[in-house]
């Protein structure tokens, strides 16, 4: 399990989650989705100046979830 303070699901997405990272002064969030119950698939990652989640960033995550499960879909 992964403590709630590093690792969230985003409201109004398609399933995408949130991990945050902390290096020294700079926080960085490594945007995900979830492949089954054990694999986490990292989409897209940027460092987070303010406290919303850019809705760039968010789309880009959900863009990349589809090409994903959609490549997988092919390879089944």
């Amino acid at each position: 399990m992964v403590p709630r303070q590093y690792f969230k699901k985003l409201v109004n997405t398609d399933d995408i989650w949130e991990v945050r990272v902390q290096l020294g002064n700079n926080i960085f969030r490594l945007l995900s989705f979830l492949d089954g119950n054990e694999l986490v698939i990292l989409t897209n990652g940027f460092v987070k100046k303010r406290q919303k989640t850019p809705l760039q960033e968010i789309a880009l995550a959900e863009q990349r979830k589809r090409d994903y499960l959609e490549r997988r879909h092919h390879n089944e």
